[in-house]
Order: C-alpha cells, then structure tokens, then sequence
C-alpha cells in the first residue's frame, strides 16, 4: 500500500505545493512562451511529474506506472473516443458535400460572422454541451463556424470561448452532480448557488465573440444582440438551475437564447454585414451586397482538389450525389444537412429518458478496480482513482459512433467509403492522440502520487485569502484535466473542507470551483488539441493557448470578484 503525504519536501507543505506545481508550471511554459508542440511539452510535463513522483512523493515505480497506463487508457477511452467519432460524422458530411449545404444553411439565417458566432458556438454549441460535452461541441461547432466561412483559428478560439458559459452545467448537469457526490453538499443548493455564478460569465461571452471576430467595431454594431444573448441565456440558466432541473440548464438556456436572438434578428439588424465575398474573402459589406455575394457563391459547386478544415477532400458533386451540392436547396435539403446533428441530439435525448438511462447504466458500464494501484490519501481513504468505470455502451463517444451510423444511412455512404473516412479521421489525430493520452496520464500520475493533493491544500493553508484562491483552484483543476466533471471531482472535497475550516459557506466554495473552472476549460491541453485538429491546424495548440489566456485569466479575474462579494454582506444574500 502507498499512502500520500501532503508535505514530503523537507517537511514543508508550502514547499511541496511549490514543487508539486512544476509539471504544470514546465507544461504552460513550454507551450506559451517556447511554443512547443503540444505532445512534446506534455512528453516533458510527465516526466518531470514521474520524477517527482519517485524521488519526491515516494511512489512505488510499479503504482507509477499503473497511474499512467490508467490516465492513458482514461484519454483513449471516454475522451478520444468521443473526439474520433465527432470528427468522424463531420467527415461524412464533407465527403458527400452536405458539409458546404450546411455551410450555406447557416448563412442563411445570417451572412453577418458575428451574428453567426453567437448562434452557431455560444447557442448549439451549449446545447451539444448539454447533451455531449467532453469536447464534442468544440469540435462539430467549430467545423460549423469554418463551414460559414470563418478563419479556422478564428473558429477555433471562438469555438473555445463559446464553450466557457454552458460547461458548468454540461452533459446533464454531470459536473454538479459529481460535486454533490463528493462533497456530501445537497445538490438543489449547489446547483442553485452555480446558478447564481455563471449567469455573470454567460452575460459577457456573446460580447467577447463579436469583439474576437471584428474588433471594436464588432462590439459597436452588434452589441445590442450580443447582450440579448447573453442575458438571456444567463437568465435561463438562473431560472432553470434554481427553480426546475438541473439536467435541463443548459437545453433551456441554449434553445430560450436562439428564439431570442431569431426574433430579435426579425427587427433589427446590424449597419454592416461582416461575411464572404464573392471570392470567399471576409470582407464588409451592406446587407444587400452580402445578398448578391451569397447568391453567386451558392451557384458554384465545390472544386473536387478543396479540403475543409484540413480534412478529407471534398467530392465534386457528381461524386457526392446525384444532385450537384449547388442545386441541393429547399426545406428537404436544409433538414438533410441539418440531419448528422439532428441525429446526434435525438439519440441523446433517447438516452436520457429515465428508462433508457437505467438500462443503459446496468448493461453498459463496467466498474473495476485498476490493477497494480493500492493507494490512500493522507487522512487513510482510498484513492478514488482506482476504481475506474467504463461506460461502454452508454459512452457519449458510443452514442456518437451510432449518430455515425445514422448518418451512413441518411446519406447512402457505404461501408467501404465510412472505414477509409474512419481511417482518415485516426491518422489526422495521431497528434492529438498522443497528446490528450499523455495529457491524461500527467493528471492520474499527480493525482495518485499526492502532488495534486500538496498543492491544493497548500493552496487551502492560505487562511481568510482562500476566499480569493478557491475560483483559481477550480480554475486550475479544469485546465490540467480538461473537465469540470473531473476538477470537481479533484478538488470538490478540498473545498468545502477547506472553507469549514476558514469559516466560509461551503455551498459557496464548493459552487466556486466549479463555476470558475469552466474558465480553465479553454486552456486545457485536451480542448486545445480538440480545437484544432476540429480546423485542421493539428500543431497549432500554443497558438490558441497564447491567444486565449488573456481572455481566460480576464474572465477569471471578473468571476472572482464576484465569489468574493458573495462571500461578503453586498452580494452574500445571494448563497442559498
């Protein structure tokens, strides 16, 4: 049995915590300022964490190398999993050519970019996050957004930022119900107090978009629909989370926000369009000459030699279809190229009828304990880490393989042509495999060994000022594992014992973690690599990283002042 001990370096809990952060410290270095490729700088983050692992925490080598082949596994199976066949749908779409009919469907609602940003990243993608999560909605709205025309760095980031507001509610409000599990905390407060939080980020995120696509011109023109979304996705999420179920958060959120903004679009518009050109060029135009542009694009169908994102190449339309891409309009053809996503949306709706859902947690998931671990904590408890569950059937990455299979069907691809599209789809993340595995295994490896334990209580030591670390906690814990289910998970525990400690609302500090976290999501190794294999930019992660961490230290900036008043007697009425 090896047992954690929260101060190995020189009997100094501030000393280990400083030390423990070093993998995380050589990590975020490596990629923002030497702008070493993902894999590479995780490749050095883990070993530094093994080192520190043996020679500082005093893990048996054999449990060492247990805890990576479990962090391994753990990035192959749910999250690539889930990744491949997201990828995998998208792909399917480009090769038969709904992917430009799509393309052409959303600039139909809107030609303006901004407009676009709001409905397609902050909107679908909250309602992907509802039902899938675990960069899924990075990945299918990014690809949406690059449909619509997009930079794809551009798409990526604000797919990235788009994806803060819904996560802590995500996947069926799995975060907090994870929190309540760990914490003992009643799940209607906690679900309540993170309901009280994130409506503050939600409100923000439509105006940071805009500005990210245009500029200050982007915020001047379009700020009135901009702050529509945003209050009423954060009202949604207030009203549901507090006063219905927590599952459903984010499905009213993102569907209240839609009509909202497709009714507001009825009666106003912005001066200037931000859209393409004839040539394909972003360029501004007035909403007539957007018109005319789309007009003339639409009749040119697709060179058979064009990739989108970086994928598999595009058809011609021969090839595709019996019908020329071109000549695919109507309300027949917009359902068609809205179907993959139909799909992806109806079976996971199916999934969560509580029958459905019962079957499929007693046939579909397997729980066992991981060999060679024998580990506990430093107050005598079990390492929860060493029972994993393995969601089989009932895997979000399962129920995207079978929206795959769906979609095959609607889209007559035959089996030939899904494997070489499948096969495709591997090879492009070959990259992002190997970096969301090794990833995941500096996580199992700090967490099993004690590091992640060292640090988050040196963290807590810091007396009344924990009141001003418990968001960066959260935040943190979000950023290494890539999940605010996970950093819950982590860090919940540490939070409300902590606070109880401090004499802080526990409700309060444990909601802190995950409402801050969500911040963190977007600088995640995981959701970076995501990202941008979703735009076909596999390698550019440090560049995401470098353009996203100012918004992300911002908005967590922003959140804190915010718990801290909550904390205090101006917003204190507001802790449930």
């Amino acid at each position: 049995m090896f047992e954690q001990v929260l101060d190995p370096i020189l009997g100094s809990l501030a000393v280990s915590a400083t030390v423990a952060a070093l993998p995380l410290a050589a990590l975020f270095i490596l990629l923002g300022v030497f702008k070493m490729k993902a894999a590479y700088a995780a490749l050095v983050s883990l070993a530094v964490a093994m080192a520190l692992a043996v020679f500082g925490w005093r893990m048996p080598v054999t449990q060492l190398l247990s805890a990576t082949a479990e962090g391994a596994f753990y990035g192959l199976f749910p999250i690539l999993w889930i990744l491949v066949n997201a990828l995998w749908i998208y792909k399917l779409t480009v090769v038969t050519g709904w992917f430009e009919v799509l393309g052409r469907t959303i600039r139909a609602i809107s030609p303006d970019l901004r407009i676009l940003s709001i409905l397609v990243a902050f909107c679908f993608g909250a309602l992907l996050e509802s039902l899938a999560g675990f960069g899924a909605p990075v990945a299918i709205s990014a690809a949406m957004l690059l449909a619509a025309g997009m930079k794809p760095i551009r798409a990526a980031v604000v797919s990235l930022l788009a994806n803060t507001a819904p996560v802590a509610f995500g996947a069926m409000a799995a975060p907090i119900i994870t929190l309540s599990g760990v914490t003992g905390l009643p799940i209607e407060d906690l679900a309540a107090m993170a309901g009280r939080q994130t409506p503050f980020v939600a409100i923000l995120i439509p105006l940071v978009l805009v500005f990210v696509v245009d500029g200050k011109r982007g915020v001047r023109q379009t700020w009135p629909v901009a702050l529509v979304a945003g209050f009423v996705f954060g009202l949604a999420q207030f009203v549901t989370s507090n006063y219905f179920a927590v599952e459903l958060t984010d499905v009213v959120a993102a569907v209240a926000t839609v009509a909202a903004v497709l009714v507001m679009l009825r009666f106003w518009q912005p001066k200037e369009i931000v859209g393409l050109g004839v040539d394909g060029d972003v360029v501004v135009q007035t909403r007539a000459e957007a018109a005319a542009a789309e007009s003339i694009r639409s009749g040119i169908a697709p060179r058979s030699t064009e990739t989108i994102g970086g994928g598999v190449a595009l058809a011609t339309a021969t090839e595709a279809s019996s019908i020329p891409v071109a000549q695919r309009t109507g309300p027949q053809s917009v359902w068609m190229a809205l179907a993959p996503y139909l799909a992806i949306m109806a079976i996971f709706s199916v999934a969560q009828i509580p029958a459905v859902k019962t079957w499929l947690a007693e046939v579909g998931s397997v729980v066992f304990q991981w060999p060679g671990l024998d580990v506990v904590d430093a107050s005598g408890a079990p390492a929860p880490a060493m029972t994993f569950k393995l969601d089989h059937l009932k895997a979000t990455g399962t129920l995207l393989f079978f929206s795959g299979i769906v979609t095959m069907a609607l889209y007559r691809v035959g089996l030939r042509d899904a494997v070489r599209a499948y096969r495709d789809t591997i090879v492009q993340l070959k990259w992002t495999i190997l970096t969301v595995t090794v990833v995941l295994a500096l996580s199992f490896v700090m967490n099993l060994s004690g590091q992640t334990a060292s640090l988050g209580f040196g963290l807590a030591a810091t007396g009344g000022l924990f009141v001003l670390l418990s968001p960066v906690i959260g935040w943190f814990g979000v950023a290494l594992t890539g999940s605010d289910t996970s950093s819950n998970s982590l860090f919940g525990l540490l939070q409300v014992t902590a606070a109880r400690q401090v004499g802080l609302d526990p409700v309060l500090m444990a909601a802190a973690n995950s409402s801050a976290g969500v911040l963190g999501k977007m600088l995640s190794v995981q959701n970076l690599a995501v990202a941008a294999a979703a735009v076909g930019m596999v390698g550019s992660e440090g560049e995401l990283f470098r353009k996203l961490i100012g918004w992300s230290l911002g908005l967590l900036a922003f959140l804190t002042i915010i718990i801290v008043l909550q904390a205090g007697p101006v917003l204190g009425w507001m802790v449930p």
